[in-house]
């Protein structure tokens, strides 16, 4: 077994502290099982279908997912997407994704799908202690839109890059100024109204939480006319249940205040 630090096991112990194992294999589950109690986690349970696996996520609400990518039962990116769009308490919990298949398009099915981290097998207990590590300790911020529900894609797999950054885009929301912060928001909420009638209560969720973006940056900044547009907005939203076509004037609003360079169909 690697050493691993106490101050690092006790930083990293609320996100490992109830974990669900996914997996239909028994002997690979009992084995990360036994893994992640080396690690500190408290309760472990393991399950291989991918329905039980969502409602005992519902039930359970863990602080930590691990899944297979794949199995009899289980289309683990289906899964993952199933729970980053659903209600439940547990919807934003890190999933870290496992698999012996690390192709180009499986890495990027995993991370379209949600997944903080993708682990190849086979793999060290290191290997896994990095990944459970980066997203216990480095979270990435979330993004709500109606494409794509979870943790900001552009840093996955995190912990392991050392090279440079490769655009200007790469600087995350949470790193970028408020211009950027306001420019994805936008953009959010344009996909939203043209992808609402895809997924009503998805974009109705992306909708609230670029309107708690704003307003939470219009009083960061100062900026008053942002202000009284996103307050437009979360006025409306709070006014019964949302439909297109009454959110199509508060969120025109908002978009009126876009940079006029800003794409803001690149959103979603």
């Amino acid at each position: 077994m690697f050493a691993v630090d106490a101050r690092t096991l006790q930083r990293i112990e609320p996100a490992v502290r109830r974990v669900i194992v996914v997996d239909p294999t028994p002997a690979s589950a009992r084995l990360m099982l036994d893994l992640m109690k080396n690690i500190g986690a408290r309760e472990v349970l393991l399950e291989g279908d991918e329905a039980r696996a969502f409602d005992l996520a519902r039930d359970f609400e863990p602080g930590l997912m691990l899944m297979e990518r794949t199995g009899p039962s289980l289309d683990g990116e289906n899964l993952a997407r199933r729970i980053r769009r659903s209600s439940l308490g547990c919807r934003r919990m890190p999933i870290i994704m496992v698999t012996a298949e690390a192709t180009v398009s499986t890495i990027r099915g995993a991370r379209d799908s949600g997944v903080h981290e993708f682990l190849r097998k086979p793999f060290a207990a290191a290997d896994l202690f990095r990944r459970v590590e980066n997203v216990a300790l480095k979270p990435r911020p979330w993004v709500e839109a109606v494409g794509y529900v979870g943790p900001d894609r552009r840093r996955f797999n995190s912990g392991e890059y050392a090279g440079p950054r490769k655009r200007r885009a790469d600087n995350s929301a949470m790193q970028a100024g408020p211009g950027a912060v306001k420019d994805q928001a936008l953009r959010i909420l344009a996909a939203a109204l043209n992808q609402f009638d895809s997924d009503p209560a998805q974009a109705v969720r992306a909708v609230k939480q670029q309107a708690e973006t704003l307003k939470g940056l219009a009083q960061k900044t100062g900026d008053a006319g942002l202000a009284v547009a996103a307050a437009g907005l979360d006025g409306y939203l709070s006014a019964g249940q949302p439909t297109k076509a009454g959110l199509v004037a508060p969120i025109n609003a908002l978009l009126a205040l876009a940079d006029p360079a800003a794409d803001l169909r690149a959103a979603g």
